[in-house]
């Protein structure tokens, strides 16, 4: 993180021949040159860091906006480092739409550097009660009283990968009811910043807070009934998702997804694999799917992928996919999983 600082001032120094070079990209594209300042649209000129902030300010500004995307959609957030293109696009922006609870470790320093005085920065995760990293057996296993407790002492082990530096789980958006105070917050951004078009945002954050409380039905009936409560992910990123939804979580990896699992942490989960009989890893597209293999091999387990959400493969913005397809693609296979 600290990589942000020593680059920062090279950023600043070019930005008066990068604001001359950049050119706008259309509205609501996902731009794989994030930053680029606005054209001659005249409507509301909106940076969203990556892509649920992305999805979710799309939906509630529409046609009224002109949206880009900073952390391009297929990197992840969790290690993008900010450009000098994205700083010249800042400067001219309206509004900046960011998750928090640290998943962008780059905001602080980059707003911190901003003149643009006007600029309208949205924290969506600002008012979500966030969860602690709990990535160690104790912490899952105790977290359910259903399961045994063999499995639940604490690790000594220095080396082990148990704690990578994260300390909230940032992924709130993977509970609906969390993703509708974020849109809420954004609409709220937009009314503020272009009050001319206020009912048009309140009328799409209406539609699809409506959608978004269908989504949450749809989850807890469909999960509520299944008597294997446990899923074994390799990147600890749902932890919101299962603590809506009485799931417990068992993460291969914590919060950071490239982070190198131990021996001895793989062969803790292993065993855990073996105990509950669990039948499915899951896996991430963007990460691939590795390390989930690994355990399966070892357990005779099946792997499948199961989305985080913090972007999209080529493949899903080709078939048009967005929060909520992807959100119910994670029902399906969280109900196969748990049903087997």
């Amino acid at each position: 993180m600290n990589r942000v600082t020593g680059i920062l001032g090279a950023m600043i120094t070019a930005l008066g021949v990068l604001a001359g070079c950049a050119s706008a990209d259309p509205v609501g594209s996902v731009t794989d040159s994030p930053g680029a300042p606005v054209g001659s649209s005249g409507k509301l000129l909106v940076y969203a860091s990556f892509y649920p902030m992305y999805d979710f300010a799309a939906k509630i500004g529409g046609d009224r906006i002109e949206l880009n995307i900073v952390v391009p959609t297929g990197s992840d957030p969790h290690d993008w480092e900010p450009t000098p293109v994205l700083i010249a696009g800042l400067e001219k922006a309206e509004v900046f739409i960011y998750n928090g609870a640290g998943m962008e470790h780059w905001v602080d320093t980059v707003l911190t550097s901003l003149q643009n005085k006007n600029l309208i920065v949205v924290e969506t995760a600002a008012d979500i009660p966030l969860l602690e990293d709990t990535h160690s057996h104790a912490a899952v296993i105790d977290r359910n009283q259903n399961y045994g407790h063999e499995h639940g002492q604490e690790h000594d082990d220095p080396d082990d990968q148990n704690h990578d530096g994260c300390e909230f789980d940032s992924h709130t958006w993977l509970n609906p009811q969390y993703a509708k105070k974020q849109m809420a917050l954004i609409k709220s951004a937009f009314t503020t910043a272009d009050p001319d078009n206020s009912d048009y945002y309140e009328a799409n954050y209406d539609y699809y807070a409506t959608e978004l409380d269908k989504l949450d039905a749809e989850y807890k009936e469909e999960l509520a009934s299944l008597k294997n409560k446990v899923i074994v992910v390799s990147h600890e990123a749902y932890g919101y998702l299962c603590d809506a939804y009485g799931l417990v979580q068992v993460g291969i990896m914590g919060l950071q997804p490239d982070a190198e699992p131990t021996p001895a942490r793989m062969a803790e989960v292993i065993d855990l694999v073996k105990a509950y009989n669990v039948g499915t890893i899951f896996f991430e597209k963007l990460a691939g799917p590795r390390v989930a293999e690994v355990i399966a091999d070892a357990t005779g387990a099946e792997v499948a992928a199961l989305s985080p959400l913090e972007g999209l493969t080529e493949t899903e913005i080709a078939e048009g996919d967005d929060y909520f397809s992807v959100m119910r693609k994670n029902l399906e296979a969280l109900k196969k999983a748990l049903e087997s």
